[in-house]
């Protein structure tokens, strides 16, 4: 059995280790921390607006059970914020453990706290991978979902320095791009004014530092909306943001919190001054980051030029998912890239062309337009997700946002790829 090697632990990781496993792959999974999901542990929004439309698309090609997971473990369910509909909320505290579970299930080796530092190349192919102070490890095919925020330098360089989040640098080494040790040409983000990278989008509060009847209203209708003091708002902060669909007005306006476990503030940072001078948030604390009165962590440093296939440009072996993918942001489009990553990975090690995904389909219209968004102007600029901003408003004008599950199936199914995820890659082979 040829061996896949995903590095990088977060949603996109673990959807490529899982796929893999499923298709067939022995499957090694090298996370630097000694937690899968990384911003994942934060973050805790699935289903709002588009995302319902493609977590539908996934699941009736068969590749649905991270968010599976997402719903059994949801705080609450069809719930509406500002700009956002229909929205599900998964318990932050609680996911981690429910996917490692589903994981280790499938065969897939975890190992934790491994850092890679180097490669081994023959040519254009990645044929093992350096480990700090272990043994190389070796694959037959790589997938890098490594990310794109920090290192600690980047958060310095172009943000207020570490934020202390829950990727946690200093304790575990910054992030490290295997597709950049690789030889490949990253690019970061670089929007219209120059500035390279964007903050992470939310916080998350401590919910017993919040007012009682505010902890009351978010635990049972799952949001709250509590104005800001007038001469408190700040509209700067919004054009900054990775996570473009929330950064309308009613986010400036506002303090948008939504119930995750914890409590996720909807905004990349605020002065501590600024929040305790809201009612019901006189004694809020932030648990991530801890710096979250000053800033948050910078994303989108380091993305790899690839295919529709999301193979890497100039590696013959290696495939990318995520952010590592381009400026296609969130949980769910990670999981949706890291699905197509794994299951190519493994139609790699059988000699098997790469599957891509049929325009048809908000997933795979999604890939295509922003892989070709890659090359034009200021296509680095934008952020695109299947929740809001400019990736949204093209789903509702190609028709392809709806929540209606059976004509989802039917859509799947005509484009021919219903279950395609659910394939063994030996049996089509034996086919």
């Amino acid at each position: 059995m040829k061996k896949v090697v995903v590095v990088g632990g977060g949603w996109s990781g673990c959807a490529a280790a899982l796929m893999a496993a499923k298709a067939g792959g022995a499957v090694t999974l090298l996370e630097r921390t000694d937690l899968l999901l990384g911003t994942g542990l934060v973050g805790g929004i699935m289903r709002n607006n588009g995302r319902y439309t493609a977590t539908e698309e996934m699941i009736a090609m068969g590749g649905g059970e991270l968010f599976e997971a997402c719903d059994r473990l949801a705080t609450h369910r069809n719930i509406d914020f500002p700009d956002h509909n229909h929205a599900t909320l998964y318990n932050v505290g609680l996911i981690e453990t429910e996917i490692r579970r589903l994981l280790l299930e499938a065969g897939v080796q975890i190992v934790f706290e491994a850092r890679v530092t180097g490669v081994k190349m023959e040519g254009k192919r990645i044929t093992n991978v350096t480990l700090k102070g272990e043994p190389p490890i070796a694959g037959d095919v790589f997938v890098d979902t490594t990310g794109s925020a920090g290192p600690p330098g980047n958060c310095t360089k172009y943000g207020e320095g570490c934020m202390c989040c829950v990727l946690r640098c200093p304790t575990f080494g910054g992030r490290v791009s295997l597709a950049g040790l690789a030889g490949v040409a990253e690019r970061m983000a670089v929007d219209a004014s120059g500035k390279v990278g964007a903050v992470s989008g939310s916080c998350k509060l401590a919910k017993e530092s919040l007012a009682p009847w505010v902890r009351e209203e978010l635990e049972r209708t799952g949001k709250i909306v509590l104005p800001l003091p007038t001469e408190k708002v700040d509209t700067s902060k919004l054009g900054k943001k990775a996570c473009q669909q929330y950064a309308g007005g009613a986010y400036a306006d506002n303090a948008v919190i939504l119930d995750t476990g914890h409590a996720k503030l909807m905004t990349p940072y605020m002065n501590l001054d600024t929040l305790h001078s809201i009612h019901g948030l006189e004694t809020a604390r932030y648990v991530d980051p801890y710096s979250g009165s000053r800033g948050n962590s910078m994303r989108y440093m380091a993305m790899s030029p690839h295919d529709l296939a999301l193979k890497v440009n100039g590696v013959e072996n290696l495939f990318c998912g995520g952010e590592k993918a381009g400026p296609l942001v969130g949980h769910t489009e990670a999981i949706c890239t890291g699905t197509l990553a794994g299951f190519n990975a493994v139609r790699y090690n059988e000699g098997l062309a790469s599957i891509t995904l049929p325009t048809s389909l908000a997933v795979g219209d999604a890939i295509a337009y922003v892989t070709q968004k890659q090359d034009v102007e200021l296509g680095w600029s934008k952020k695109f997700t299947f929740s809001g901003s400019v990736y949204f408003e093209r789903m509702k004008e190609q028709g392809l946002y709806t929540t209606d599950i059976g004509a989802i199936r039917e859509r799947v199914q005509k484009a021919g790829v219903t279950g395609l995820f659910g394939q063994r890659m030996a049996d089509v082979v034996a086919d």
